[in-house]
């Protein structure tokens, strides 16, 4: 889909992800599906909403994960 995002849950990063982290993907992905990089200010509010969506729902998603074996990873 869009290459320039990146994975965003363990063993891929080290730590949990920030919400910069978060918001930078749900721009990506926005951005990606709307073919715009910056919306035309009419557009604005809506491209918006959609970059706030996506992010509580990726957030959501990366808090509801189980990722097996990720504490016998960490302890090594």
């Amino acid at each position: 889909m869009c290459r320039s995002i990146k994975t965003l849950r363990p063993p891929a990063m080290p730590e949990e992800a920030t919400e910069a982290e978060i918001r930078a993907a749900a721009l990506q992905y926005v951005r990606k599906v709307s073919g715009f990089r910056a919306p035309a200010a009419h557009n604005q509010e809506v491209f918006e909403r959609a970059v706030e969506a996506v992010a509580q729902a990726t957030a959501e998603l990366l808090d509801g994960l189980e990722i097996r074996g990720a504490a016998a990873r960490q302890a090594s």
